[in-house]
C-alpha cells in the first residue's frame, strides 16, 4: 500500500505536466490558425486550473485512464478545414512526445547520480525520487500520446483519420462519432487498448533509454 501510495505521488508531476501541456498545444495551434475560441475561454496557459478536469484526473490516478477538460475550437475560422483541424489534433501528441524528448536526458543523469551515491556508500535517496519522478514523466507522456493516436472519438487519432481521408462524407460516421466514447470505454475495460500501448510504449522507452 505504502509503495503504490509513493508511486501515485511520484507520477502527479507527470500527469499535471503532460495533461496540461497536451491541451495547451491544442489551444496554442487553434489560436495560431485563427480561431479566436480558446483565448477566450482561458486555455493559452499551461495553469492546471485551466485544463484539469476533477473526475477524469482521479480516473486517471486511480484507474489508470483519464481525461482533461477538451479544448473548444470554431473550425469555421479555419482557412483549410479539413487540414487546419488535422494540425490541432495533431498538436497535443507532438507536445507530449517533446516533452519525453526532453525529460529523457535529466532522468538519465539523475539515475546516473544515483548509481554513483550508491556506490560510494550512500542511499541515495534525494536522487531516486528525482530519477523516478522523471522517469514517470517521460513513461506518461508517452502513454498519453499513444493512446490519443488510437482513432476512436473522442481521441485525437480519430480527428487526424477523419480529415485525412474524409471520412464524414460517408453515412456511419455520425453513428460512430456520437457511439465512440462507449466504443473507447469497452475497449478500455476489455484492456484491447493495452495491446496498442504496451508495444507502442516499451519501443518508444527503449529508444530513449
Amino acid at each position: 500500500m505504502t509503495g503504490t501510495i509513493m508511486t501515485k505521488i511520484l507520477t502527479l508531476p507527470g500527469i499535471l505536466l503532460a495533461l496540461c501541456f497536451h491541451e495547451y498545444a491544442h489551444a496554442w495551434m487553434s489560436n495560431k490558425l485563427g480561431d479566436p475560441t480558446p483565448k477566450r475561454q482561458g486555455r493559452l496557459t499551461v495553469n492546471p486550473t485551466a485544463h484539469i478536469d476533477v473526475l477524469g484526473f482521479v480516473a486517471l490516478l486511480i484507474c489508470g485512464f483519464g481525461w482533461g477538460k477538451p479544448v473548444q475550437i470554431d473550425p469555421y475560422y479555419y482557412k483549410n478545414r479539413r487540414r487546419d483541424e488535422m494540425l490541432v489534433a495533431l498538436a497535443g501528441v507532438t507536445m507530449n512526445l517533446l516533452l519525453a524528448v526532453i525529460f529523457s536526458f535529466p532522468t538519465k543523469l539523475l539515475y546516473s547520480a544515483y548509481v554513483n551515491a550508491t556506490m560510494a556508500g550512500g542511499d541515495g535517496g534525494i536522487w531516486e525520487i528525482g530519477y523516478y519522478i522523471f522517469f514517470y514523466t517521460v513513461m506518461i507522456n508517452l502513454c498519453l500520446m499513444i493512446f490519443n493516436l488510437i482513432p476512436i472519438p473522442p481521441l485525437d487519432g480519430w480527428n487526424v483519420i477523419s480529415n485525412l481521408v474524409d471520412l464524414r462524407k460517408y453515412k456511419w460516421y455520425p453513428y460512430v462519432y456520437n457511439y465512440g466514447g462507449y466504443i473507447l470505454i469497452a475497449l478500455i475495460l476489455l484492456n484491447v487498448t493495452d495491446l496498442v500501448l504496451t508495444p507502442c510504449v516499451n519501443f518508444f522507452m527503449n529508444l530513449l533509454f
